[in-house]
């Protein structure tokens, strides 16, 4: 992964665990949970329907092996799979991107993980205080960017599991 990747106008070449020739797949800079990554063409475009049929075939591919990969490796029982489509749907950044969120039947969150997609300046006091928190997911007040080396660190052991996964 030598040439610079860019999320939107970001460099995230440190952060990506995985690349093809159309897509790439990152840590999060401020993960919903552990295990919260995102998958990213390559190109910037905003929209889904921007990319080419190519495009979206790769994007997709990536989507589905980075989906298996992140459900065994944080041994969760489901996965979220979302991606907000314009500004309209909560899209915060103009490039395309899916998130991949880990779940698991205890969690007691449901449907309420998309509110953090959403608005993620909402007041997760008053959510979190309606359901039985029974796995560690970060009050947004305290969902503070992580570090580069933290950033970093996750990516290449993320690498190293994905290419035994793969492997496998």
């Amino acid at each position: 992964m030598t040439s610079k990747i860019l999320f939107y106008k970001f460099p995230v070449t440190t952060q990506v665990f995985y690349k093809t020739r159309f897509t790439y797949a990152l840590v999060n800079l401020k993960p919903i949970v552990p295990g919260h990554v995102l998958v990213v063409p390559l190109r910037n475009v905003p929209r889904l329907k921007d990319l080419t049929d190519e495009e979206s075939v790769d994007f997709m591919r990536t989507v589905q092996l980075i989906h298996s990969f992140i459900e065994k490796i944080y041994k969760a029982d489901s996965l979220n799979i979302a991606m907000q489509d314009g500004v309209a749907a909560g899209q915060s950044v103009p490039h395309v991107h899916c998130h991949i969120i880990p779940r698991y039947l205890t969690d007691g969150y449901g449907d309420g993980i998309y509110q953090l997609l959403e608005d993620s300046e909402m007041n997760m006091n008053s959510f979190f205080q309606k359901v039985v928190k029974k796995m560690e997911i970060v009050d947004d007040d305290e969902r503070k960017p992580r570090t580069m080396d933290v950033m970093e660190k996750e990516a290449q052991w993320l690498a190293s599991e994905l290419e035994k996964f793969i492997e496998a």
